[in-house]
């Protein structure tokens, strides 16, 4: 080959190069179809347009979601998980959220414990059986049985309700009811239709309670548990909380004042305490009568019965039957053993026909006169001519 054919050669190649390049660069001029590249090349744009628009639209709605939580940030409390639905809150409204030390603490679970036990006990027969008193007594169906069961009144309420309204009619229905035994009492009620169904664990709680003492639930409510809540309020469109202690129990005198219906032993304490000794003489004759077959003798009525030993060993006397030793303790020591041998007794009571005693069994341990009167009054009236 020449050195001229060499060089046109090599201009060739340059040429063809350029317009390979061309082609990448410039499709337009290499597919000789304007129209329909300038379209795409137009869609395209128009896309990525859209997309760095979405996301500008997101990294602002991010950075003003992060501003608002760095203004709220040092108004809220460490350790606290604030649900989405504790801040949807129409302005000055308000939530409450129980602190997870709470949550955990062991009063507090024993507590708990108690009372769904006795839910659990007081419900038998319905065969409802009550695991968490958040997620079992929202929905007002437990609720009303429960009061059914302890006022001995039906309430006018669908019994199955599926549907958020339908839950919250059976709630105001069941409180209405509750709230009118508790109210001439002057009860603080802690609760209202919104905090049951929105799972308020220390609202329930607080209705169970009043439900318990004013219907002298033979149980031992555990004395001075209180928990730790954070409020949540919105006010000025900002989220504002504060650490507030709620007392759920106090000690078991003051949980009593006003728990049962007055009765003789009230008024005979109240206003006729000097005939007291005569009533006291009249049980501990009776007693004694049967007691004495024993080689028992009662000279204190309060503190005598306290451990229960004599009610067990009363009512076999009563019901001519020998109660076996292994089912109470023949000498109690500690309070739980002295509570199980009254349980004990007011279950042979029930056996027997008698009605289910109003006073607790841990009642009759602490020594409370009235409690001890009611129960022995209640045996005397029904076996006071049996040999």
């Amino acid at each position: 080959m020449t050195p001229c054919n060499c060089l046109l050669s090599y201009h060739h190649t340059l040429q063809m190069v350029e317009c390979r390049s061309t082609m990448a660069t410039n499709p337009t001029r290499a597919s000789g179809q304007p129209g329909k590249i300038k379209k795409d090349e137009s869609l395209l744009g128009k896309l990525g347009g859209t997309l760095v628009r979405k996301k500008k639209i997101k990294e602002v709605s991010d950075l003003q979601e992060e501003g608002k939580n760095a203004i709220n940030a040092p108004l809220l409390h460490a350790g606290y998980e604030i649900l989405p639905e504790d801040t949807l809150l129409d302005e000055n409204a308000e939530r409450t959220i129980l602190d997870p030390n709470s949550k955990e603490d062991i009063n507090f679970k024993d507590l708990q414990k108690v009372l769904i036990d006795w839910i659990n006990s007081e419900l038998e027969e319905e065969r409802i059986i009550v695991k968490d008193l958040e997620e079992d007594l929202y929905d007002g169906q437990v609720l009303q049985k429960l009061f059914e069961k302890l006022s001995g009144n039906k309430l006018n309420v669908a019994e199955v309700t599926q549907s958020e309204i339908g839950q919250k009619q059976k709630l105001q229905t069941v409180l209405e009811a509750v709230n009118g035994v508790l109210r001439p009492l002057e009860w603080n009620t802690e609760w209202s239709v919104d905090s049951i169904h929105s799972k308020n664990l220390v609202s329930i709680i607080y209705l169970l309670l009043g439900l318990a003492i004013y219907y002298t639930a033979p149980i031992r409510i555990p004395e001075h548990v209180s928990v730790q809540v954070i409020v949540v309020k919105k006010k000025e469109g900002m989220l504002q909380t504060s650490h507030v202690t709620k007392q759920l129990t106090t000690s078991s005198t003051e949980m009593m004042v006003g728990r049962t219906e007055r009765d003789a032993f009230d008024t005979l304490l109240d206003h006729a305490p000097d005939k007291l000794n005569v009533v006291k003489t009249s049980l501990i004759t009776f007693v004694n009568k049967h007691l004495n077959k024993l080689n028992l003798e009662v000279t204190e009525l309060e503190s005598q019965f306290a451990d229960g030993v004599y009610l067990v060993l009363l009512m076999g006397l009563l019901e001519n039957y020998f109660v076996p030793l292994y089912n109470f303790y023949l000498t109690p020591e500690s309070f739980e053993q002295k509570v199980h041998n009254v349980t004990f007794a007011f279950e042979l009571m029930q056996d027997g026909g008698l009605q289910k005693p109003k006073a607790r069994p841990e009642d009759v341990v602490n020594l409370n006169l009235k409690s001890t009167l009611r129960v022995l009054y209640n045996l005397f009236t029904n076996y006071k001519n049996s040999d």
